[in-house]
């Protein structure tokens, strides 16, 4: 990793200890720019463990990758990269997300994703019926609906057949043919309160009328069960997505099954063939799952088939190719404390997470003082043309005479203007709706509450050091990232002639080891290893070796050929480079035989060949001279005596 790139990392990751604004010791200046000291020394005994290069855990030499640090944060600056739109949004962004762990919200959430993982150790099965009604609709359509429902549910409740109702009342698209069936589901699958009212109803039973979103539901509860544990499997994967395959991967993987079959090793045959290199050095392990993690249905349900540990899937075909599965583990179910992380973010980013605003928004209000100003409705019914609700209302100014406080947070006051202009920067991204009062009234609650959090943000940053200095590291690593990418990695990659004149400079740097195009025959067996390598001694292809070898459905040998580099995994680590038929070789519990048809020679490669690495070499160079020109541009001065000072604290 690049020593400027590491050092991006280090002080973007690195966690702060508090530290006194009140005590701000200088310890250098960037063009008269004060850096303090603290800083510095919150950051080196943060990162000191995670440096590599023993150099860089001296002061003075870490010294140099902090001013270098800072030359980058304050040539960012200067190329006004700070108010560029992406960079001020994704800051607001982590704003919003650090702010999180401040906001009073832990309580309301810590509750809800208990109960979620309550909910999530149970699946149900449930028909319901639907009818709609949204919440525009006007009342009378509202009490229709509701008396609708109610009507449906009184006859289920006298024993009328709920599936058949379904077909005959329910609105929701399809329920002709499904009868209102859902199947089984658990927790987050569907929204808040239709999983609510689910899991409040008993099997057998109907729940109450609830009303969603899409209108007013009914539910029938007709089983409930423990839902399924994760597993732990592993897998052999033949990829069917490579453009330079010399065999066919359907062919091969049935090669592999007939090989476990025999009783081949399933670790040593994932070693050897997987494609899937994370967890072929692994024999072929997999982390833990549950149904819906994987992107892949067909690769779950044919593992979720298994039944006991040890057993083996017939060969799966998936996007990603084919597969055979061994179950190694059925695991108990997980803990609280173990899916709380994931519990947490669920219910912040679903539909429970106005529950959760809600109650923020209640402490905020009780830490620093509201006092609600005058009524928005009457006056922005009138002020707001019907324009708005196709989403190109444009604001006309308010005068002084008719400018009220809405609100007020602590010292600060929203007033009409400022949630006029929220509504015409907010309608584009507004949902339809059809009635003026239903819009004012949500935009009123998101404006309101995006009042109440920045006003806690804001004060979050003088209150909170902490924050504070996590705030401002973050900063600072989205300005590195943005000056890098404009001065250095999308520079390398648009210059086409740079990168061609500095691959030519250092082609000695970029050299074919020396390769072999050739037929490889591998085997669990040793006898069949030497049977193969007399047929390649006697003239026989790679093809009719294995023609020979394998017999029926018994797969004793697997043929692989191409061309292959010295170190490459394919071919034995101390394959004696030279035309004819090599000695057999151990690797990886699989004795192997190559038959080397032509040897080339070490030499240059082309510029396509190692595009890659010649393009972050390259980077390496052009970021080498540009911190060359950062030096010559900003005057730098150390303080000593506090340089000193921190030598002596750290040491």
């Amino acid at each position: 990793m690049k020593k400027y790139s590491l050092l991006f990392l280090l002080f973007v990751t690195a966690t702060t200890a508090g530290f006194s604004q009140s005590k701000k010791e200088v310890l250098l200046t960037i063009d008269g720019n004060p850096v303090y000291s603290n800083e510095f020394k919150r950051v080196y005994k943060k990162n000191l463990e995670l440096v590599q290069d023993e150099s860089q855990k001296d002061i003075d030499s870490y010294l140099q990758l902090f001013i270098d640090y800072k030359l980058k944060i304050a040539e960012a600056k200067a190329q006004g990269l700070d108010t560029e739109k992406t960079y001020v949004t994704e800051f607001s962004q982590y704003r919003d997300q650090l702010s999180r762990n401040y906001i009073f919200e832990e309580k309301v959430t810590e509750g809800l994703a208990k109960e979620a993982y309550e909910r999530s150790l149970e699946e149900i099965k449930a028909s319901h019926i639907l009818i709609r009604t949204d919440y525009e609709s006007v009342p009378q359509d509202t009490l229709a609906a509701y008396n609708k429902i109610k009507s449906i549910r009184e006859r289920a409740l006298k024993g009328e057949d709920f599936t058949e109702l379904a077909k005959a009342n329910s609105e929701e698209p399809g329920a002709k043919e499904s009868g209102g069936n859902l199947g089984y589901f658990s927790v987050f699958t569907m929204v808040y309160p239709f999983e609510t009212a689910a899991y409040n109803t008993k099997k057998g039973e109907i729940s109450e009328i609830v009303r969603t979103r899409f209108g007013y539901h009914i539910i029938k509860v007709e089983d409930r069960r423990k839902k399924e544990p994760k597993i732990s499997v592993s897998h052999i994967m033949i990829s069917d997505n490579e453009s330079t395959r010399t065999f066919d991967p359907k062919e091969r993987i049935n090669e592999i099954a007939a090989m476990l079959k025999q009783g081949e090793s399933f670790e040593s045959l994932a070693k050897q063939y997987s494609d899937d290199k994370n967890s072929a050095v692994k024999g072929g392990k997999l982390n833990a799952f549950s149904k819906g993690d994987l992107r892949s249905t067909e690769f779950e349900n044919a593992a979720y088939a298994l039944k006991n540990a040890g057993d083996l899937s017939k060969p799966v075909k998936t996007d990603f190719g084919w597969h055979i599965i061994r179950l190694d583990e059925k695991l108990p179910a997980q803990t609280y404390e173990q899916e709380r992380e994931m519990l947490e973010k669920r219910v912040a980013d679903g539909d429970r997470s106005k529950i959760v605003t809600n109650a923020v928004n209640k402490q905020i209000k009780e830490k620093y003082g509201f006092k609600k100003g005058q009524s928005y409705l009457p006056y922005f019914d009138t002020y707001l043309t019907d324009e708005v609700l196709k989403r190109r209302w444009t604001m006309d100014s308010i005068p002084d005479s008719e400018n009220k406080v809405l609100f007020t947070i602590g010292d600060k006051k929203s007033d009409y203007r400022d949630f006029a202009k929220y509504i015409a920067g907010r309608q584009r991204f507004n949902k339809p709706y059809k009635m003026k009062e239903t819009l004012l009234v949500d935009m009123y609650d998101e404006f309101e509450t995006q009042q109440l959090k920045e006003y806690f943000k804001e004060r979050l940053e003088v209150e909170n050091e902490d924050y504070a200095a996590i705030l401002n590291e973050y900063r600072d690593g989205l300005l590195i990232f943005d000056v890098m990418n404009k001065n250095i990695w999308q520079k390398a990659k648009t210059d086409s002639l740079g990168l061609e004149k500095f691959f030519q400079n250092n082609k000695n740097n970029y050299q074919w080891k020396q390769r072999v195009e050739a037929e490889i025959i591998s085997s669990n067996s040793n006898d069949f290893a030497k049977q193969a390598k007399e047929m390649f001694s006697n003239g026989k292809t790679g093809e009719e070796v294995k023609a020979a070898l394998n017999t029926g459905e018994k797969v004793n040998v697997i043929l692989t050929q191409g061309t292959f580099e010295a170190g490459q995994r394919e071919i034995p680590e101390n394959l004696n480079m030279k035309k004819g038929v090599s000695d057999i070789y151990k690797n990886n519990d699989s004795y192997i035989v190559v038959n080397v048809k032509h040897v080339l020679p070490a030499g240059a490669k082309s510029l396509e060949d190692v595009k890659g690495k010649a393009l972050s070499d390259y980077q390496n160079e052009l970021e080498k001279n540009w911190m060359e020109s950062l030096h010559n541009k900003y005057v730098v001065e150390v303080n000593k005596k506090s340089l000193k000072k921190i030598k002596k604290e750290l040491k």
